[in-house]
C-alpha cells in the first residue's frame, strides 16, 4: 500500500483560485542498499544478498561510466538512463565553450515494468509529517491533544 497524506496546496498557474486537497505521498521506510538486496533474495533469487550488493554497487559505477561517455543505457523493463545538460547561453555558438555548461542531469525513463502503476497500487491515508510530528511531542509532553499549526517554513505545505 502506498501512504498518502493529504495537503491543501495553491495552483501555481491560477494563484487567485482558492487552494485545493491534494494527495502527497509518505514514506514509511528507506531502504539501505543492504536491506533492498536482502529483499530480492528473499524473492528465490539463486544469489546471496552479498551478489546482489555487489552487482547493484558495479552495475551504477558502470551506468555513470558509461553515461559519461555520452551513451544512452537501455535495460530493457527497467527503463532508460541518459544525461541531459543546464548551460547559459552565450551571444553566439563562437563564444559558447564548456565553462557554459552548468550541470549534467539523468534522464530516467520507466520501462514497461512501470506502466499502469496506478491499476497496480493500493492506497492507505495517513496523517502528514507535520501532523505525526506535533502527535509525538504532544505525547512526549503528556498532553491528550497536539496543535500542530502555525504550519513552519519547515514544512509549509503540512507534508
Amino acid at each position: 500500500m502506498i501512504p498518502y497524506s493529504i495537503v491543501m496546496r495553491q495552483n501555481p498557474a491560477h494563484p487567485e483560485e482558492p487552494k485545493k486537497a491534494y494527495a502527497t505521498a509518505q514514506v514509511i521506510e528507506v531502504l539501505t542498499l543492504e536491506k533492498f538486496a536482502e529483499h530480492i533474495s528473499s524473492h528465490g533469487a539463486k544469489y546471496a544478498e552479498e551478489d546482489i550488493t555487489a552487482v547493484a554497487i558495479l552495475l551504477t559505477k558502470c551506468l555513470v561510466e558509461q553515461l559519461l561517455e555520452g551513451k544512452k543505457i537501455q535495460m530493457g523493463k527497467l527503463g532508460e538512463f541518459s544525461v541531459s545538460l543546464s548551460s547559459e547561453g552565450a551571444l553566439t555558438a563562437k563564444e559558447f565553450t564548456a565553462e557554459n555548461i552548468k550541470s549534467v542531469n539523468l534522464i530516467y525513463s520507466p520501462g514497461t515494468a512501470f506502466d499502469n502503476l496506478i491499476k497496480k497500487a493500493k492506497f492507505a491515508p495517513v496523517a502528514t509529517r507535520a501532523a505525526q510530528a506535533a502527535a509525538l511531542r504532544a505525547q512526549k509532553d503528556g498532553q491528550t491533544t497536539a496543535d500542530w499549526s502555525p504550519v513552519t517554513s519547515e514544512n509549509e505545505e503540512g507534508e
